[in-house]
């Protein structure tokens, strides 16, 4: 019997060009103490990381890929890290040999270290409605004599895409200068492209620059929105104000909805014409009949997807807005100066309303993938364990 357990220190979140680091270890569990104990062979390990696609197949039409034999099915010395996984491997990186010819004896344990580059060319992990991106480390061991056994750890890879291009030129520091690190050392940090893309990232979202709006509809004018900034990162509070005492046409209740666009390329469209798949993850309802201003907070989760494209699928963000406003001008509730007694606002029992929706796009980037994995670290335990004879 053979344990093999795989664990991530820093977590199972990455950013693509990051270097992912994972120890390894291979266990002997029986006792020395045991009758029956003995020593374990085992003859190699290997480990690589692998992206999966797959695609729903009455929404995404694919072209055709032959017919593809499992080379695996016919020798048992073949590995294939994504034998017996839905879907096609649409990345892979080159195998790395953990060792070969390992003698464990019982209650010993070895442990290596496995670290690679995250590929910056793939895309991000994304379960869609139609399209699926998941990555995984593949951890492929052999006893003599004995069939390959596979480990798979999955993890989440975030990709910048769509980010701007940067308002300083690229020998300007990003970041500001620590006077506790030597001159040698910071520039050492600001050469890292993690590092760097990282502060970029901050400086792109940390930009504010308020945008208004007039809504309106066939009627008149119903509020004045503002918005502070359109880009953010996971992670973020999107807030919005809305100013209703400028308008000519009363509102009676408006709505905020967080949402995502999960549109297929046409090409790959398995009808002409197919609408686009629409994921909501959050949303704000207020009522605001003879209300001046109101206001919403709306938090992008972590665990969600920023925006990307790739030659079948892209993603984007936008908030949602519903209002339903009276047709009639409606007379706010009077108050008497000096009144002494209570007096109880009764509504309207039948309002003849419209109601009206507007999409306003937004930009949806990653955030620092060690913040993403605190998130991870509550929700799932970041070692795998495999036990195999």
């Amino acid at each position: 019997m053979i344990e093999v357990a795989a664990s991530m220190a820093r977590g199972p979140v990455f950013l693509a060009g990051e270097l992912m680091e994972c120890l390894i270890t291979f266990t002997n569990p029986m006792s020395h103490l045991s009758t029956s104990a003995s020593s374990e062979m085992l003859a190699w390990a290997s480990a690589q990381i692998h992206c999966q696609f797959h695609a729903s197949e009455s929404r995404v039409a694919l072209p055709a890929q032959g017919n593809k034999q499992d080379v695996q099915a016919e020798s048992d010395t073949v590995l294939i890290p994504s034998r017996g996984e839905r879907g096609q491997c649409v990345l892979d990186t080159p195998p790395k040999i953990l060792f070969c010819d390992l003698c464990l004896d019982p209650g010993e344990s070895k442990t290596y270290s496995y670290s690679e580059v995250v590929p910056i060319d793939g895309p991000p992990s994304f379960r869609g409605q139609a399209v699926k991106y998941v990555y995984k480390l593949t951890i492929g061991c052999q006893r003599v004599n004995s069939p390959i056994k596979l480990l798979r750890v999955p993890f989440r890879v975030l990709v910048l895409q769509g980010m701007p291009e940067p308002p300083f030129p690229q020998d300007e520091e990003v970041s500001p200068s620590n006077p506790f690190l030597e001159e040698e050392e910071a520039s050492h940090r600001d050469a890292r492209p993690l590092e760097r893309a990282l502060d970029m990232l901050m400086v792109t979202t940390s930009r504010r620059c308020p945008h208004m709006f007039n809504i309106t509809n066939l009627r008149g004018k119903v509020a004045k929105f503002c918005i502070f900034k359109t880009v953010y990162r996971l992670g973020e509070d999107i807030v919005g104000t809305f100013n209703f005492s400028e308008g000519d046409i009363p509102c009676l209740q408006y709505s905020v909805s967080l949402q995502s666009e999960e549109e297929i390329q046409q090409h790959y469209q398995r009808r002409p014409g197919q609408a686009i798949s629409v994921t909501g993850h959050g949303r704000h309802l207020e009522s605001c009949l003879h209300t001046a201003s109101s206001h919403f907070s709306l938090p992008i989760p972590l665990n969600v997807t920023p925006g990307f494209s790739t030659d079948i699928v892209t993603l984007r963000w936008r908030l949602h807005f519903e209002f339903v406003t009276a047709r009639e001008p409606m007379e706010p509730p009077t108050v008497l100066q000096n009144q002494s007694e209570v007096t109880v606002w009764v509504g309207a029992e039948h309002v003849d309303v419209d109601t009206f929706s507007w999409d306003l796009p937004i930009k949806v980037l990653p955030t620092n993938p060690a913040l993403a994995s605190y998130l991870c670290l509550f929700s799932v335990q970041p070692n795998f364990k495999y036990i195999f004879l």
